[in-house]
Protein backbone atom coordinates (compact mmCIF):
# COMPACT_ATOMS: atom_id res chain seq x y z
CA UNK A 1 0.00 0.00 0.00
CA UNK A 2 1.42 3.32 -1.13
CA UNK A 3 1.03 5.93 1.38
CA UNK A 4 -1.79 8.65 0.67
CA UNK A 5 0.96 11.28 1.40
CA UNK A 6 3.24 9.78 -1.39
CA UNK A 7 0.81 8.98 -4.00
CA UNK A 8 -1.07 12.64 -3.33
CA UNK A 9 2.10 14.25 -3.69
CA UNK A 10 3.19 12.39 -6.88
CA UNK A 11 0.10 13.47 -7.89
CA UNK A 12 0.19 17.21 -7.39
CA UNK A 13 -2.80 16.60 -4.76
CA UNK A 14 -4.41 17.77 -1.52
CA UNK A 15 -6.47 16.21 0.77
CA UNK A 16 -9.61 18.08 0.62
CA UNK A 17 -10.58 19.44 3.84
CA UNK A 18 -13.89 20.42 2.64
CA UNK A 19 -15.14 16.77 1.96
CA UNK A 20 -13.72 15.77 5.18
CA UNK A 21 -10.74 13.77 3.64
CA UNK A 22 -8.19 11.82 6.05
CA UNK A 23 -6.99 9.23 4.40
CA UNK A 24 -6.07 5.57 6.99
CA UNK A 25 -2.56 5.12 5.82
CA UNK A 26 -1.76 2.15 8.06
CA UNK A 27 -2.46 -1.43 6.33
CA UNK A 28 -2.70 -3.10 9.36
CA UNK A 29 -5.31 -1.24 10.66
CA UNK A 30 -7.51 -1.75 7.27
CA UNK A 31 -7.41 -5.46 7.74
CA UNK A 32 -8.46 -5.70 11.37
CA UNK A 33 -11.21 -3.38 10.46
CA UNK A 34 -12.35 -5.96 7.63
CA UNK A 35 -11.78 -8.85 9.71
CA UNK A 36 -13.43 -7.70 12.83
CA UNK A 37 -16.53 -6.66 10.19
CA UNK A 38 -16.76 -10.50 9.35
CA UNK A 39 -17.11 -10.10 5.43
CA UNK A 40 -17.78 -13.05 3.70
CA UNK A 41 -17.73 -14.41 0.21
CA UNK A 42 -21.31 -14.16 -0.50
CA UNK A 43 -21.50 -10.12 0.43
CA UNK A 44 -22.16 -7.51 -1.55
CA UNK A 45 -20.52 -4.30 -0.12
CA UNK A 46 -21.39 -0.97 -0.65
CA UNK A 47 -18.11 1.35 0.57
CA UNK A 48 -18.93 5.01 1.06
CA UNK A 49 -16.10 6.92 0.34
CA UNK A 50 -12.86 4.32 -0.34
CA UNK A 51 -10.62 7.28 -0.93
CA UNK A 52 -7.72 5.56 -1.89
CA UNK A 53 -8.65 2.30 -1.69
CA UNK A 54 -7.22 2.08 2.10
CA UNK A 55 -10.72 -0.01 2.95
CA UNK A 56 -11.74 -1.06 -0.99
CA UNK A 57 -8.52 -3.46 -1.73
CA UNK A 58 -8.90 -5.39 1.85
CA UNK A 59 -12.63 -6.15 1.09
CA UNK A 60 -12.09 -6.98 -2.74
CA UNK A 61 -10.49 -10.28 -1.37
CA UNK A 62 -13.55 -10.93 1.29
CA UNK A 63 -16.16 -9.84 -0.55
CA UNK A 64 -18.17 -10.74 -3.71
CA UNK A 65 -18.78 -7.53 -5.04
CA UNK A 66 -17.71 -4.42 -3.72
CA UNK A 67 -19.39 -1.05 -5.01
CA UNK A 68 -17.34 2.19 -3.92
CA UNK A 69 -19.39 5.43 -3.98
CA UNK A 70 -16.76 8.76 -4.09
CA UNK A 71 -17.61 12.53 -4.76
CA UNK A 72 -14.37 13.49 -5.46
CA UNK A 73 -13.25 13.24 -9.32
CA UNK A 74 -9.72 12.99 -9.12
CA UNK A 75 -9.93 10.98 -6.05
CA UNK A 76 -12.14 8.83 -8.15
CA UNK A 77 -9.65 8.85 -11.08
CA UNK A 78 -6.82 7.90 -9.25
CA UNK A 79 -8.65 4.80 -7.40
CA UNK A 80 -10.06 3.03 -10.61
CA UNK A 81 -6.66 3.13 -12.21
CA UNK A 82 -5.40 1.26 -8.96
CA UNK A 83 -8.69 -0.97 -9.52
CA UNK A 84 -7.69 -1.54 -13.54
CA UNK A 85 -4.27 -2.37 -12.80
CA UNK A 86 -5.16 -4.42 -10.40
CA UNK A 87 -7.53 -6.46 -12.26
CA UNK A 88 -10.20 -6.76 -10.09
CA UNK A 89 -13.49 -7.26 -12.30
CA UNK A 90 -15.58 -7.29 -9.09
CA UNK A 91 -14.75 -3.74 -7.76
CA UNK A 92 -17.10 -1.20 -8.72
CA UNK A 93 -16.44 2.55 -8.44
CA UNK A 94 -19.17 4.92 -8.89
CA UNK A 95 -18.49 9.06 -8.94
CA UNK A 96 -21.27 10.24 -7.15
CA UNK A 97 -22.22 11.58 -3.84
CA UNK A 98 -23.89 8.90 -1.42
CA UNK A 99 -26.51 11.14 -0.47
CA UNK A 100 -27.90 11.08 -3.82
CA UNK A 101 -27.62 7.16 -4.31
CA UNK A 102 -30.30 5.15 -4.60
CA UNK A 103 -29.28 2.35 -2.08
CA UNK A 104 -32.77 0.03 -2.76
CA UNK A 105 -31.82 0.15 -6.27
CA UNK A 106 -28.40 -1.29 -5.92
CA UNK A 107 -29.76 -3.57 -3.26
CA UNK A 108 -32.27 -4.73 -6.18
CA UNK A 109 -29.05 -5.63 -8.72
CA UNK A 110 -27.02 -7.47 -6.00
CA UNK A 111 -30.26 -9.58 -5.53
CA UNK A 112 -29.70 -9.31 -1.26
CA UNK A 113 -29.26 -6.54 1.39
CA UNK A 114 -26.27 -4.92 1.15
CA UNK A 115 -23.39 -4.71 3.62
CA UNK A 116 -22.57 -0.77 4.17
CA UNK A 117 -18.99 0.28 5.24
CA UNK A 118 -16.60 3.39 5.04
CA UNK A 119 -15.26 6.04 7.14
CA UNK A 120 -17.43 8.66 7.34
CA UNK A 121 -16.55 12.29 7.47
CA UNK A 122 -18.28 14.54 10.62
CA UNK A 123 -20.37 16.49 8.22
CA UNK A 124 -22.30 13.88 6.54
CA UNK A 125 -22.37 11.08 9.37
CA UNK A 126 -25.54 12.32 10.88
CA UNK A 127 -27.12 12.76 7.05
CA UNK A 128 -25.63 8.69 5.85
CA UNK A 129 -26.95 7.46 9.03
CA UNK A 130 -30.58 8.75 8.49
CA UNK A 131 -30.66 7.49 5.09
CA UNK A 132 -29.80 4.01 6.12
CA UNK A 133 -32.42 3.98 8.74
CA UNK A 134 -35.03 5.09 5.67
CA UNK A 135 -33.48 2.24 3.77
CA UNK A 136 -32.57 -0.14 6.15
CA UNK A 137 -34.92 -3.08 3.94
CA UNK A 138 -31.97 -2.73 1.41
CA UNK A 139 -28.82 -2.67 4.45
CA UNK A 140 -28.18 -5.84 6.33
CA UNK A 141 -25.63 -4.20 8.46
CA UNK A 142 -23.02 -1.27 8.70
CA UNK A 143 -19.74 -1.08 10.17
CA UNK A 144 -18.88 2.94 9.80
CA UNK A 145 -15.63 4.91 11.07
CA UNK A 146 -17.01 7.78 12.87
CA UNK A 147 -15.09 10.75 14.79
CA UNK A 148 -14.83 9.28 18.57
CA UNK A 149 -17.56 12.01 19.92
CA UNK A 150 -20.31 11.00 17.27
CA UNK A 151 -19.55 7.51 18.00
CA UNK A 152 -20.05 7.82 21.47
CA UNK A 153 -23.36 9.52 20.77
CA UNK A 154 -24.93 7.08 18.96
CA UNK A 155 -24.10 4.03 21.22
CA UNK A 156 -24.98 6.07 24.45
CA UNK A 157 -27.80 5.09 26.73
CA UNK A 158 -30.80 6.95 28.41
CA UNK A 159 -30.11 9.08 31.01
CA UNK A 160 -26.05 10.57 29.36
CA UNK A 161 -25.74 14.19 27.37
CA UNK A 162 -24.67 12.03 24.09
CA UNK A 163 -28.31 10.57 24.14
CA UNK A 164 -30.37 12.44 21.74
CA UNK A 165 -32.26 12.14 18.60
CA UNK A 166 -29.86 10.15 16.07
CA UNK A 167 -28.87 7.68 19.05
CA UNK A 168 -33.06 6.94 19.82
CA UNK A 169 -33.96 6.51 15.93
CA UNK A 170 -31.03 4.22 15.56
CA UNK A 171 -31.32 1.99 18.39
CA UNK A 172 -35.08 2.04 17.64
CA UNK A 173 -34.63 -0.26 14.31
CA UNK A 174 -30.95 -1.61 14.94
CA UNK A 175 -28.35 -3.14 17.24
CA UNK A 176 -25.30 -1.02 17.89
CA UNK A 177 -21.79 -1.74 19.04
CA UNK A 178 -18.10 -0.32 18.87
CA UNK A 179 -15.81 -2.75 17.19
CA UNK A 180 -12.79 -0.66 16.78
CA UNK A 181 -10.53 2.89 18.23
CA UNK A 182 -8.53 3.95 15.60
CA UNK A 183 -5.83 6.38 16.60
CA UNK A 184 -5.61 9.86 14.68
CA UNK A 185 -2.15 9.75 13.75
CA UNK A 186 -2.98 6.51 11.71
CA UNK A 187 -4.75 8.80 8.81
CA UNK A 188 -3.29 11.47 6.63
CA UNK A 189 -3.71 14.47 6.82
CA UNK A 190 -4.16 13.32 10.82
CA UNK A 191 -7.33 14.58 12.12
CA UNK A 192 -7.72 15.87 15.69
CA UNK A 193 -9.38 13.52 17.01
CA UNK A 194 -9.45 9.82 17.18
CA UNK A 195 -12.06 7.55 15.49
CA UNK A 196 -13.97 4.53 16.13
CA UNK A 197 -15.77 1.98 14.11
CA UNK A 198 -18.96 1.26 14.76
CA UNK A 199 -21.39 -2.08 13.84
CA UNK A 200 -24.79 -1.26 13.22
CA UNK A 201 -27.11 -4.61 12.68
CA UNK A 202 -30.80 -3.53 11.74
CA UNK A 203 -33.29 -5.96 13.27
CA UNK A 204 -35.48 -7.72 11.54
CA UNK A 205 -37.88 -7.34 14.07
CA UNK A 206 -38.54 -4.48 15.95
CA UNK A 207 -39.68 -5.17 19.69
CA UNK A 208 -41.34 -1.98 19.66
CA UNK A 209 -43.05 -0.74 16.26
CA UNK A 210 -44.10 2.88 15.95
CA UNK A 211 -47.35 2.95 14.68
CA UNK A 212 -46.05 6.24 12.02
CA UNK A 213 -42.14 6.11 12.04
CA UNK A 214 -42.31 9.43 10.54
CA UNK A 215 -44.23 10.96 12.99
CA UNK A 216 -42.17 9.05 15.81
CA UNK A 217 -38.91 11.35 14.38
CA UNK A 218 -40.90 14.47 14.68
CA UNK A 219 -41.53 13.36 18.37
CA UNK A 220 -38.55 12.93 18.64
CA UNK A 221 -36.86 15.65 17.58
CA UNK A 222 -39.50 18.08 19.10
CA UNK A 223 -38.45 16.18 22.56
CA UNK A 224 -34.82 16.90 22.36
CA UNK A 225 -35.44 20.22 20.27
CA UNK A 226 -34.95 22.31 24.12
CA UNK A 227 -33.12 19.60 25.93
CA UNK A 228 -33.62 21.59 29.21
CA UNK A 229 -37.08 21.72 28.95
CA UNK A 230 -39.59 19.11 30.61
CA UNK A 231 -40.94 16.74 27.82
CA UNK A 232 -44.92 18.26 28.15
CA UNK A 233 -43.11 21.95 27.51
CA UNK A 234 -40.37 20.57 24.72
CA UNK A 235 -43.46 18.80 22.83
CA UNK A 236 -46.15 22.07 23.57
CA UNK A 237 -43.88 24.60 22.13
CA UNK A 238 -42.32 22.16 19.34
CA UNK A 239 -42.59 22.21 15.66
CA UNK A 240 -45.47 19.98 16.52
CA UNK A 241 -47.62 22.72 17.18
CA UNK A 242 -49.71 20.76 19.63
CA UNK A 243 -51.39 22.71 23.37
CA UNK A 244 -49.81 22.05 26.67
CA UNK A 245 -52.98 19.67 27.16
CA UNK A 246 -52.41 17.45 24.65
CA UNK A 247 -48.77 16.94 25.57
CA UNK A 248 -49.77 16.09 29.00
CA UNK A 249 -52.34 13.78 27.94
CA UNK A 250 -50.32 11.94 25.73
CA UNK A 251 -47.25 11.55 28.05
CA UNK A 252 -49.93 10.23 30.51
CA UNK A 253 -51.12 8.24 28.29
CA UNK A 254 -47.92 6.40 27.59
CA UNK A 255 -47.14 6.52 31.83
CA UNK A 256 -44.34 9.29 31.49
CA UNK A 257 -44.41 11.76 33.93
CA UNK A 258 -44.66 15.50 31.66
CA UNK A 259 -41.83 16.58 34.35
CA UNK A 260 -39.05 14.27 33.06
CA UNK A 261 -36.18 15.31 30.27
CA UNK A 262 -36.12 13.72 26.72
CA UNK A 263 -32.96 12.46 27.50
CA UNK A 264 -34.02 9.85 30.36
CA UNK A 265 -36.96 8.26 28.19
CA UNK A 266 -36.00 4.25 26.50
CA UNK A 267 -37.14 3.60 23.17
CA UNK A 268 -40.10 1.83 24.20
CA UNK A 269 -41.20 5.36 25.71
CA UNK A 270 -40.84 7.09 22.47
CA UNK A 271 -42.53 5.03 20.70
CA UNK A 272 -45.53 5.01 23.51
CA UNK A 273 -45.40 8.62 23.32
CA UNK A 274 -45.70 9.00 19.62
CA UNK A 275 -48.48 6.03 19.29
CA UNK A 276 -50.49 7.87 22.03
CA UNK A 277 -49.64 11.48 20.92
CA UNK A 278 -50.59 10.84 17.08
CA UNK A 279 -53.76 8.49 18.45
CA UNK A 280 -55.18 11.75 20.37
CA UNK A 281 -54.32 13.90 17.04
CA UNK A 282 -55.91 11.70 14.56
CA UNK A 283 -59.01 11.61 17.44
CA UNK A 284 -61.91 13.70 16.22
CA UNK A 285 -63.25 14.54 19.51
CA UNK A 286 -59.64 15.98 20.48
CA UNK A 287 -59.48 18.24 17.27
CA UNK A 288 -59.57 21.12 19.22
CA UNK A 289 -56.28 20.79 20.57
CA UNK A 290 -54.29 20.92 18.02
CA UNK A 291 -53.56 24.32 16.57
CA UNK A 292 -55.18 25.50 13.42
CA UNK A 293 -52.05 25.97 11.47
CA UNK A 294 -50.32 22.71 12.10
CA UNK A 295 -49.24 20.74 9.23
CA UNK A 296 -48.87 16.66 10.34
Amino acid sequence: MTSPRTLLSSMDLQAKKQLGQNFLSDPSTAEMIVSRARICASDTVLEIGPGLGALTFPLAKCARQVIAVEKDHQIAGILKSMIASSQLSHVTIIENDILKVNINEIADQAGHPLVVMGNLPYNISSQVLIQLIQNRKAVSRAILMFQKELAERITSDPGVKDYGRITVMLKYCADVSTLATVKSHLFFPKPKVDSEVVEIRFKTHLPFPADDEVFLSRVIQASFGKRRKTLKNALSSSSLEISGLLAEKALECASIVPSRRAETLSIAEFVSLSNCLGNFINDESLSFEVRPDADF
